[in-house]
């Protein structure tokens, strides 16, 4: 069992926070695919996360082994440029990391109620645990789309056996999102937590103190003791 507490790796600066854990994850797939033939990594939207996937289309691995998907996705067409499954395809399955598969969280119809089906049926399809959830965080303490406040968050928190995805509407407005539900997140052999920035690095700290999940998403990861839990600083 983890411990309660995640180990925080604090580094001076992005870049160097970013190659160690591209490292990391590197390390992961070659033990998972070592291990067990394959490995499964849940991947974040955002700007670090993009030039972490960059570094990783580099390193020599066996990619055609590798399972990826979404922690969570706005409700738009792959090409779109908020689309986080367009933004992996773009910065990451290049390269040597060309084979790896992407299985993305966006399905057919006008929402993401109408898609949850399908795309839940496609997520059943792959290796489950992950060998590694990637995160982020928001200024307002979500994680994946798990928004406080948002239209559907109760649903997404304490879901229906065996749902891995929820639609959810942030309470800010904004496109609709597709988000993994917590039993999903917590579907995994290990979480990374990126985060940047100061004002991160305090949304983080007042995250592990004692509160409801639902006005900090983020504790759904942070407070719980089933899967360890690293968080990836930089200034």
């Amino acid at each position: 069992m983890p411990n309660s507490e995640p180990c925080l790796r604090a580094f001076a600066g992005r870049e160097e926070m970013v190659t160690r854990l591209a490292d990391r994850i590197a390390g992961i797939v070659a033990q998972a695919v070592a291990a067990r033939g394959r490995a499964l990594l849940v991947l974040s939207g955002g700007t670090t996360p993009a030039t972490l996937y960059e570094k990783l289309s580099g390193i020599d691995l066996p990619w055609d082994r590798v399972e990826l998907t979404l922690s969570d996705e706005r409700w738009v067409d792959p090409s779109d440029p908020a689309s986080n499954e367009g933004m992996v395809g773009r910065t990451l399955l290049k390269g040597r990391a060309a084979g790896a598969r992407l299985v993305g969280l966006k399905s057919a119809g006008a929402t993401p109620d109408e898609g949850l089906a399908a795309t839940g049926a496609r997520l059943a399809g792959l290796h489950w645990p992950a060998d590694l959830v990637l995160l982020g965080m928001g200024e307002d303490a979500h994680t994946a789309s798990l928004f406080p406040g948002g239209e559907g968050l109760a649903q997404a928190l304490s879901p229906a056996e065996g749902v891995r995805v929820a639609g959810i509407v942030p309470a800010a407005g904004g496109p609709a999102r597709i988000s993994l539900t917590r039993p999903a997140l917590l579907e995994a052999r290990e979480i990374a937590l990126l985060i940047t920035g100061d004002g991160k690095r305090r949304v983080y700290e007042r995250a592990l103190e004692p509160g409801p999940v639902e006005t900090m998403p983020v504790r759904a990861v942070l407070h719980q003791f089933r899967v360890p839990v690293s968080v990836w600083w930089a200034p």
